[in-house]
């Protein structure tokens, strides 16, 4: 029962940490009714980047969390602890990757020369 539902909890949490939109067609709420300034000009490159991953602390907390109830099931007092305080340090480091890893996505870097001859790099998912 406690494996299932810690599952549950880790899948439910990667879940909702991907829960982003970088597209270029949603704008924030706060960007709403506001002046915007356009400029024009001409694409001189464009090239593959990666943008790195979240690190929000979620999935180092979930690790730790996951990782210390895994770890105090292993032994019985004093070795209990140590295997809860053990596991909760190992699934916070392994939380921590792999949230930023899972969170990482291509981008593009484009770079554009506007008509008064300054060159600009816009980086965009």
């Amino acid at each position: 029962m406690q494996k299932t539902s810690s599952i549950l909890f880790l899948s439910a949490a990667l879940i909702l940490g991907g829960c982003t939109n970088t597209s270029g067609d949603v704008y924030r709420r706060d960007q709403a009714m506001r002046q915007m300034t356009v400029q024009n000009g001409v694409v001189v490159s464009v090239r593959n980047v990666t943008l790195e991953g979240n690190r929000s602390g979620i999935g180092a907390v979930t690790g730790g969390a996951l990782g210390g109830l895994a770890g105090s099931n292993i032994g019985q007092g004093h070795g209990s602890t140590a295997g809860a305080i053990v596991g909760a340090v190992a699934g916070g480091v392994a939380g921590h990757s792999l949230e930023e890893i899972t969170t990482r996505e291509t981008g593009q870097e484009i770079t554009v020369r506007l008509d008064n001859n300054r060159t600009i790099s816009i980086v965009q998912g």
